[in-house]
C-alpha cells in the first residue's frame, strides 16, 4: 500500500521527552504544595494530551488551585528546562530518519498532545521541520488519544483517505487510536518503564531505522 498520509505521534515517538515532562510535573505539583512521585506521575503521561493531562493533575491535586492548562503550561516549562538542558540528546535518530524517508513518500503530518508550539519546537530540534506538511497539538483536536478525533482531523485537513493513512504511534492508547481511526498502524516497541499494550498494530518495530521505506510504501 502507498500512503495518502503519515501521521506521526511525538513524544516517546520522534523525541524521548515523556520522562522530563513527568520530573517537571513532580516539581510543578511540589512547587504548589502537593507530593506526587514520578512513578505515580509518568503512567498519566505517557501517550496522553496536555489537556488531559492539566485536568487530571486538577481533579486529583486540588490543593495547586485554580489554573488554565496554558498558564500551567507556561509555569512547567521553566521546570521543563532543568531536564531538557541537551534537547538534541532526547532525539530518536531512528524514528526521524524514518520520518525523513516518509515525507518522501507522503505528506507527513505530526499529531501530538503536546502544546502546538512544544510541537513545532520539537521538530526543529529534530531537523524536520521543513518536512511537516501538518502540526497538530493539544486543543487543535475534539479528544485526546485514545480517541480517534486527531488522527481523524488531520486526515480530513491534508484530504486523505483515513483507510490510506499509516499512524506511527508508540503507546498504548496512540495505537488505540489509530485503530480506531481505521488506520493502518505501524507501532515503535522501545524499552518504556511503562508497559504498553500494542495489539492491533499492523507492524512493530523496536527501530523505525529497521525499515526500507521506500520498499514497503513504495
Amino acid at each position: 500500500m502507498k500512503p495518502a498520509a503519515f501521521l506521526f505521534d511525538l513524544d516517546g515517538t520522534l523525541v524521548d521527552t515523556e520522562s522530563a515532562w513527568t520530573r517537571a510535573i513532580v516539581d510543578f505539583l511540589a512547587e504548589r504544595g502537593a507530593a506526587a512521585s514520578y512513578d505515580d506521575i509518568l503512567p498519566r503521561v505517557v501517550g496522553h494530551n496536555w489537556l488531559d493531562i492539566d485536568r487530571m493533575l486538577h481533579e486529583r491535586f486540588p490543593a495547586i488551585g485554580e489554573s488554565s492548562p496554558m498558564d500551567d503550561a507556561k509555569v512547567l516549562r521553566r521546570h521543563y528546562a532543568k531536564y531538557a538542558a541537551s534537547p538534541e540528546d532526547m532525539r530518536i535518530e531512528g524514528s526521524i530518519a524514518f520520518f525523513r524517508a516518509a515525507a518522501r513518500i507522503a505528506p507527513c503530518a505530526i499529531v501530538s498532545g503536546s502544546p502546538h508550539d512544544d510541537v513545532v519546537e520539537a521538530a526543529r530540534i529534530c531537523g524536520i521541520e521543513g518536512d511537516v506538511s501538518l502540526f497538530l497539538g493539544a486543543g487543535e483536536y475534539a479528544r485526546g488519544k485514545p480517541d480517534p478525533s486527531g488522527f481523524l482531523r488531520a486526515a480530513e485537513l491534508l484530504g486523505a483517505e483515513p483507510a490510506r493513512c499509516v499512524v506511527v504511534e508508540d503507546s498504548t492508547v496512540g495505537v488505540a487510536a489509530g485503530v480506531a481511526a481505521g488506520m493502518k498502524v505501524l507501532a515503535l516497541a522501545r524499552p518504556s518503564p511503562v508497559r504498553h499494550d500494542l495489539t492491533g498494530a499492523t507492524w512493530t518495530f523496536a527501530d523505525l531505522s529497521e525499515i526500507d521505506a521506500e520498499r514497503m510504501f513504495s
